[in-house]
């Protein structure tokens, strides 16, 4: 039933036209470049080089049912993202924009007719890309606490003079993307150094149970002490959540409910939250950061549905007074802060009402979204796509479109008004399919969005397990088999390697040993990880008994 006479079909139309304004005139006048300016008409670089925007609104196209344009967009990722560039790239923002991205982007590509190749979804084009990209990061997380430096060359590495004070979110925002790789390429790295950076963050606490914002990962010594739920925390907290529902985690999940017990001790006052000394629990800042409207839908994810409404009700009340979210609002004197009035047009408002929609379906709900339609047209549409709002008191504009908006804002303002997508499956509908691991089903709902908003399908990390599992078994027999002291038990702690792995799922399948030759040239840099090991498809057996092809 439409919300008080709100018409959801229609604002699902003109959120649907929104996108296309902004990704058109991105593909006119800015590709290949990150991010359009939509002011001038131009494209600039900003996170990297990668054509960011593209890989930011590619599962966006499927969610709005534009499988052609998926597709193609595919195949021009394929042909043209190259990862081996000297460029110093956000470890934070590679991970939840161009790794989020792409796996979101091969979990979906069955579901957007796109020819998938016969290990699917444990291999294809997009997956290996997600992992380049992935490898590239992993040398920021060599350090002696485990929590990685904020940025990375992605030809050299660590830069020699990098600062090595990260916030806690880039310490803390790996767990949905690396664990998602982990599973589906066997290589249990990724997953690992994620671990060891959120278990490095709960070791790090203070007495009263509080994160800061800011920590020197080589000595774990807190640079900046202020703890809250926003900017610099905010998505450490979320992936805790998300990562214990993706992964059934009982340990992620209890270390969340304790940060929960003590931000509400310390941090929330009248349902709003402040930002407190993590030491002593005193207000350091009376502010709301439009980036903590994320909280609400994540009290929703566990349960938390009174709580989260009411919190919901007061940010809310801040969107209506500007026609937007302010960067920072002073909540005691109910106004903006000094050199902080802007709205970049963030999702995390729009994207706690898609959730606590789907919980409680109070209308309320879809007129923030009306709200949020009409305010991002009315002030923020210009001839070629949507800008930056770079003051929200007299509407001045910036020359930015951030990937985000056509990522995040725009599809959770599609998703609040279409309830009958896909994404909101409740698991009546889904697929089976069977891969060279044996059957698995897929796209049945219970999606986890990562903090960019793209979609994981959980049931995909349950897709290439067992036959690794089954395979390492092999290969623990037979190096006991033929290893020459009897007595001993040699246990494979890696997996095989991704191009024997290639060749081990369909020998037939050319153009996947191909994608293992073209791996085979960088294994070099990662020699330092593997064991020697023999490769699986120079065994065989028959009638049961096991031969190598040297014996």
């Amino acid at each position: 039933a439409a919300a008080r006479g709100l018409d959801v079909a229609s604002y699902r139309e003109r959120v649907r036209a929104m996108f296309y304004h902004a990704y058109e005139h991105y593909l006119e006048s800015a590709f290949p470049y990150d991010e359009l300016r939509p002011l001038t008409c131009d494209g600039q670089d900003t996170w990297g080089s990668f054509s960011l925007t593209l890989i930011d609104a590619l599962d966006t196209l499927l969610i709005l049912g534009n499988v052609s344009e998926f597709q193609r967009v595919v195949n021009v990722l394929q042909e043209g993202v190259d990862f081996d560039i000297d460029v110093n790239a956000s470890v934070f923002e590679t991970n939840i924009r161009v790794v989020g991205g792409l796996l979101s982007a091969h979990l979906l590509s069955r579901k957007a007719g796109v020819e998938v190749e016969a290990g699917w979804p444990c291999s294809g084009p997009l997956l290996r890309m997600a992992e380049e990209a992935a490898r590239k990061l992993l040398p920021a997380f060599q350090t002696p606490t485990g929590m990685p430096y904020g940025t990375v060359n992605l030809l050299h590495g660590v830069n020699p003079g990098e600062t090595p004070v990260t916030c806690t979110a880039g310490i803390g925002t790996f767990i949905v993307e690396f664990a998602t790789l982990s599973h589906l390429t066997g290589d249990p790295v990724f997953e690992d150094v994620a671990r060891k950076a959120l278990k490095a963050l709960w070791k790090n606490r203070s007495d009263i149970g509080l994160v800061g914002n800011h920590i020197d990962v080589i000595t774990a010594k807190w640079v900046a002490q202020d703890a809250g739920i926003g900017a610099g925390v905010d998505s450490y907290f979320e992936y805790l959540v998300k990562g214990a529902i993706l992964l059934q985690d009982k340990e992620l999940m209890s270390m969340f409910l304790e940060y929960n017990k003590a931000i509400k001790n310390y941090t929330k006052f009248d349902d709003w939250y402040l930002w407190v000394q993590m030491y002593k629990g005193t207000v350091s800042m009376p502010v709301f950061q439009s980036l903590e409207a994320y909280w609400p839908g994540l009290q929703s994810l566990i349960g938390d549905v009174d709580n989260a409404m009411r919190t919901f009700l007061n940010y809310y009340t801040v969107w209506k007074q500007f026609g937007g979210l302010p960067e920072f609002y002073n909540i005691p004197q109910g106004y903006t802060v000094d050199k902080r009035e802007g709205y970049p047009l963030r999702p995390e408002l729009i994207e706690s009402a898609m959730y606590l929609y789907r919980a409680t379906r109070d209308p309320t709900l879809l007129e923030l979204g009306r709200d949020a339609v009409e305010s991002i047209e009315k002030i923020s549409k210009v001839d070629c796509g949507f800008a930056t709002i770079k003051d929200l008191r007299d509407h001045r504009l910036d020359n930015r479109m951030e990937s985000f908006f056509l990522a995040e804002t725009v599809k959770y303002l599609y998703l609040l008004f279409d309830p009958d997508n896909f994404i909101h499956n409740d698991g009546s509908d889904f697929d089976v399919v069977v891969t060279p691991y044996g059957e698995c089903v897929l796209n049945a709902g219970g999606y986890i969005f990562n903090t960019e908003a793209h979609p994981i399908d959980p049931a995909a990390l349950h897709c290439c397990r067992k036959r690794k599992e089954e395979q390492w078994e092999v290969e623990d027999l037979m190096r006991e088999f033929y290893s020459r002291k009897k007595s001993k038990k040699f246990t494979l702690k890696r997996p095989p390697d991704p191009d024997e792995e290639e060749n081990a799922k369909d020998p037939e399948d050319a153009s996947s040993e191909k994608a293992g030759e073209k791996r085979n040239s960088k294994k070099s840099s990662h020699s330092l990880l593997s064991c020697p090991s023999q490769s699986f498809n120079s065994k065989l057996a028959v009638l049961g008994q096991v031969f190598l092809d040297n014996t």
